[in-house]
């Protein structure tokens, strides 16, 4: 009787202790919204972090502004992004491999860098 007991009580210990391991090994980087455009076709610039290379763009221009802007990528996870962060504003953010992509989004154009990243807000 008592091992009915005790086994759902470890399995939802073990489920806990593996969530907790993912986020603690979760790699926390720090970007800024450079340009927050219409439809959102939003560029995030990295300011901390390693993200790897091939995800992010050295230098990019963009073509409506003539500004060149460095280590910058497109957003990924439009249906996720918090709407209260700015222009500007600094956030933490880390790689999100399962975004959710069932949200409607215009398809009105404005110039972004060719790499997106799917990412997630996170407090730091």
């Amino acid at each position: 009787m008592k091992i009915y007991f005790l086994a759902p009580l470890v399995f939802v210990f073990a489920i806990n202790a593996d969530k907790c391991k993912k986020k603690e090994n979760e790699t926390v980087y720090k970007g800024r919204l450079e340009i927050k455009a219409i439809c959102m076709n939003y560029t995030i610039k990295l300011l901390e972090g390693n993200l790897d290379t091939t995800q992010v763009v050295a230098t990019w221009k963009d073509e409506s502004t003539g500004k060149i802007h460095t280590n910058v990528f497109a957003l990924g996870s439009v249906c996720s992004f918090p709407s209260t962060i700015k222009e500007g504003d600094e956030f933490y953010f880390t790689i999100d491999p399962d975004p959710v992509r069932n949200c409607a989004v215009c398809l009105a154009y404005y110039p972004k860098p060719p790499k997106s990243v799917a990412i997630k807000v996170v407090n730091k």
